[in-house]
């Protein structure tokens, strides 16, 4: 173990990480240079078109580098063992970064030479902290013009409280300074070490112990772990067990990641690598959970939280026939994505679904597409909404997780409502546009301080439900792009919130349904009506749109029938003809309005989502 070093590269979005995982593949020769390819590690189709990194990926590169003996004073050259995991920068996949940390033992905290640090930059370096990783600051994109490397080491400095010559220049595009940053990996993450040790029984031999942090699913070979190996080596036929499921199996394989899978005889104490589980049924393997030996068991290995979704809504089959599709789509979902959950709900007007918790927009809008792509299915997806805890006037106290669900004005007594602490870092120009912002998004300063080259950082107080209207973009936008935006859960409060119901031709439409501030009731309902109103198509009968709150009409809109020549065929004869034909289409519409039922498509749904 002593010449394996577990690392991770953590940042804010966009700032490189994929790029420099390129190269440190290219320098170790761990990849073909055939079979390279930009940003190898994001397999996912998502991932290359957003260029964003969605999954945390692992991979291990060995590479022989100079050392210094202790005893002669000589270097030599050391064959070193490096498991690299690149990880997601987008908030929203702050989890994913959480569970990479307690598979390592290091961090390459990775700075944008041209952007400084940023929001993200200081949450994913608490998590590096909370972790007691050993942290290697590293600046990224020196080759680029717009780079300001005195000023970002400064920011760096102040961060971090290190000195100049401890913080490292790379470029990822060029691969300037990668094979010097692998040296500096090499000698400042320390080596892995056992645990606890190895349990030797004298009937049953030693025991061995690896952390699941993450897994996937195959047709063929059921659920494969990803684990960090503790204590012992485990091996092909061993008979095992998951403690917190407390289910055995035996392994079908071991393997390491190269960066596919590669099958290997044992994978030993500190290493990472892969287990073929054979398990086919979904729930048994669980994130943080602890795999060891089913006759000789070792005990599991604490600190992993599972994690919290912030964002709820709720995904139904566009026709109830697919339903079953679905759950098994969410089922297999599940086997990739750890932090999705779900549970089957009714509705009245769309039928049976399921309401799934995400841990942000962009995580619901990830999980929606692939849902799309993936399973070929065709969804409603009702509004966003968070968890409110209401309590009603009969004094029952419920967490209402969808507005469908969310009680009569009549029947509410209070209502409590999540918040967030927001960080924005942003150039001192922009801030008056991002302060005159606060009273539009109930945000309250909790917190300044002056940042370097010219920029603040700012933390607020808002209700997280805020936080879904747009309000990445709209900083962004108020700030010309140059603010960053990360959050984190705070406390609940007390909230003056109501339901809001859209009617679409006299029927209430349950997706449309949303839980508002009462004080931006008027202009919510104009919003959504309007919205709705541009958005639908039209029928062969009048349409109305009505917006309702505590059971009052705030705003509606007409959508005119399409109108059809039921005389242009006639040419000539007595005017009475013509005059009969429009008659009975009067009298067609009438029973149209009367009797006539809209159809919402997939497409509407969608567009009154964004």
């Amino acid at each position: 173990m002593d010449n394996i070093r577990n690392f991770s590269i953590i940042a804010h979005i966009d700032h490189g990480k994929s790029t420099l995982s390129d190269r440190f593949i290219e320098l170790t020769n761990t990849v073909e240079k055939r079979k390279m390819q930009d940003q190898i590690l994001d397999s996912m189709e998502l991932e290359r078109e957003r260029g964003i990194t969605i999954k945390m990926t692992p991979v291990r590169l060995e590479y022989s580098l100079p050392k210094i003996d202790p005893l002669t004073k000589q270097s030599k050259k050391v064959d070193y063992i490096f498991n690299l995991i690149d990880t997601p920068g987008h908030i929203d996949f702050s989890y994913e970064v959480s569970r990479s940390m307690r598979a390592v033992e290091g961090a390459v905290l990775l700075v944008d030479a041209t952007q400084g640090v940023q929001a993200q930059t200081m949450t994913v370096l608490d998590m590096a902290r909370e972790a007691k990783l050993t942290i290697i600051p590293v600046l990224n994109k020196i080759d680029s013009p717009l780079a300001n490397i005195r000023e970002v080491e400064d920011e760096v400095i102040k961060l971090l409280k290190c000195n100049r010559e401890d913080i490292h220049r790379v470029s990822g595009k060029t691969g300037e300074g990668v094979l010097d940053l692998l040296q500096v990996i090499a000698e400042k993450v320390p080596a892995p070490k056992e645990s606890v040790g190895i349990i030797m029984n004298a009937n049953q031999g030693a025991s061995y112990r690896g952390m699941i942090f993450d897994f996937e699913y195959s047709n063929h070979q059921g659920v494969i772990v990803y684990t960090r190996i503790l204590d012992g080596v485990i091996k092909k036929n061993d008979e095992v067990k998951f403690v917190a499921s407390n289910h055995d199996f035996v392994v079908k394989e071991v393997g390491i990641f190269t960066p596919s899978k590669l099958e290997t005889d044992k994978i030993s104490a500190g290493e990472i690598g892969y287990i073929v589980t054979g398990i086919k049924e979904p729930g048994v393997a669980r994130v943080g959970d602890t795999v060891t030996k089913k006759t000789n068991p070792m005990p599991a290995y604490p600190g992993y939280t599972q994690p919290t979704p912030l964002v709820f809504a709720s995904v139904y089959p566009e026709f109830q026939e697919y339903f079953d599709d679905l759950r098994r789509a969410l089922d297999k979902l599940r086997l990739s994505d750890s932090s999705l959950t779900y549970e089957e709900e009714q509705s009245g007007a769309l039928g049976r679904g399921f309401r799934c918790g995400f841990l942000g927009m962009l995580h619901m809008e990830i999980i929606v597409e692939r849902l799309k792509r993936e399973f070929d299915l065709t969804l409603v997806v009702t509004s966003p909404s968070i968890t409110y805890e209401v309590k009603t006037k009969d004094g029952k106290t419920e967490m209402i997780y969808t507005p469908i669900h969310f009680p009569d004005h009549g029947e509410v007594l209070s209502v409590r409502e999540p918040w967030i602490l927001t960080t924005i870092i942003t150039p001192h120009d922009y801030l008056s546009n991002i302060m005159n912002l606060n009273h539009e998004y109930e945000a309250t300063v909790f917190e300044m301080e002056d940042w370097g080259d010219s920029r603040i950082r700012i933390v607020l107080e808002m209700p997280l439900r805020e936080l879904m209207r747009n309000y990445f973009d709209t900083i962004k936008s108020a700030s010309s792009g140059y603010a960053s935006v990360s959050y984190e859960p705070a406390e609940m409060r007390d909230a003056q919130v109501t339901r809001m119901d859209l009617f679409v031709a006299e029927e209430r439409v349950a997706a449309f349904s949303r839980v508002v501030p009462e004080h931006r009731v008027d202009r919510d309902a104009d919003e959504a009506v309007e919205k709705l109103f541009k958005i639908l198509p039209k029928e062969w009968f009048r349409v109305k749109i009505q917006a309702y709150v505590k059971g009052r009409i705030l705003a509606s809109r007409s959508i005119s029938a399409l109108s059809k020549d039921v005389t242009g065929h006639l040419y000539g004869g007595d005017i009475t003809r013509k005059m009969k034909l429009r008659e009975k289409q009067k009298e067609g519409k009438k029973r149209m309005q009367a009797e006539g039922k809209v159809y919402i498509g997939h497409e509407t749904f969608l567009k009154m989502m964004k």
